[in-house]
């Protein structure tokens, strides 16, 4: 299962901000999301290095993800206006990389596993860059697409849940592709809704950049290592 399917989203500030407070928040979520990366690389490491998630049967991890993630939100959203909002979110994303070290694994065992990676973490550089540059050219408030995305996000939890019982192939494949999509346009619509001077907090926007960009990052990677995987 795509373990990221239908990660939750931060309450929505309604504040309206000068230009020089929205350029401060967006220099500040580019910061912190940057930061970001060091913690969730270190704990992909760890856990692939340990063997912690793949010693877990599917039900087990799920659970665990689950239930670190939501808490780990949760206790993102009480101490975000102290900066040691700044220190749970960065052990958070290093829980993030633990549980993404299953499919980290499971790549790694295919002969061109390292490219595998490699090319995934391209496109969603390629993705992110492209959603964030849309996000300057659109002029249009973007709000209204929020209520659309989580519903599509929650579906997406729903169905990925599902397939851990039905293990059916052709049901990942559809799942992975439509969260790449769904995750995408959650970029956008974060990073406008900034711009558009909506966000006011740093740290809530850079979790949900976070989220959308690992979930689109975790359904690329599962999408090349079942289709273009190789054994030999």
């Amino acid at each position: 299962m795509n373990q990221g399917f239908g990660a939750v989203y931060p309450g929505f500030s309604q504040a309206s901000l000068s230009v020089e407070q929205r350029n401060r928040v967006l220099r500040n979520t580019y910061w912190l999301l940057s930061l970001s990366m060091v913690p969730t690389v270190l704990g992909a490491w760890f856990g692939v290095s340990t063997g912690i998630m793949s010693a877990m049967s599917p039900m087990v991890s799920m659970i665990v993800f689950l239930a670190g993630s939501f808490g780990l939100i949760f206790l993102i959203e009480k101490t975000k206006n102290s900066s040691a909002g700044v220190y749970v979110l960065l052990g958070f994303t290093f829980f993030m990389g633990v549980m993404l070290s299953r499919l980290l694994a499971f790549t790694l065992l295919k002969s061109n596993g390292a490219g595998l990676i490699m090319l995934a973490f391209s496109g969603t550089g390629i993705i992110f860059f492209g959603m964030a540059t849309l996000s300057t050219i659109i002029k249009r408030d973007v709000s209204s697409m929020g209520k659309f995305l989580f519903v599509g996000a929650m579906m997406l939890l729903v169905a990925g849940i599902a397939n851990v019982f039905l293990q059916s192939t052709a049901l990942f494949a559809t799942l992975c592709a439509l969260s790449i999509g769904i995750f995408s346009a959650f970029v956008l619509y974060d990073l406008k809704r900034i711009r558009d001077g909506h966000e006011s907090n740093y740290i809530t926007a850079t979790l949900g950049v976070y989220l959308s960009l690992f979930n689109v990052f975790q359904s690329l990677l599962s999408l090349l290592t079942v289709f273009g995987g190789r054994d030999d």
